[in-house]
């Protein structure tokens, strides 16, 4: 234990963070990229709620992951039909 927090804790929070800044600051600048760098702080979401329990976790990470993907892919379609 790691200042009193499991190291899943400290570890998901680093990851969410950094995966937060890559989604908001990519790289290249298109859509795929952003699409690929919204796992990150999804994974390091896990992470975070693995720290409480393996079951909320899990529901998490797929509610999320489907949730942001769908999201996502909606904003391009939009933006495409409108270009």
């Amino acid at each position: 234990m790691i200042f009193g927090y499991a190291p899943e804790f400290i570890v998901g929070l680093f990851i969410l963070v950094a995966g937060t800044i890559a989604v908001a600051f990519p790289r290249p600048k298109n859509y795929l990229t952003r699409l690929i760098n919204l796992e990150i702080p999804g994974f390091g979401l896990l992470l975070l709620m693995l720290s409480y329990n393996e079951a909320l976790a899990l529901f998490t990470f797929g509610a999320i992951s489907v949730l942001s993907t769908f999201i996502y892919v909606r904003v391009i379609q939009k933006r495409e039909a409108a270009a």
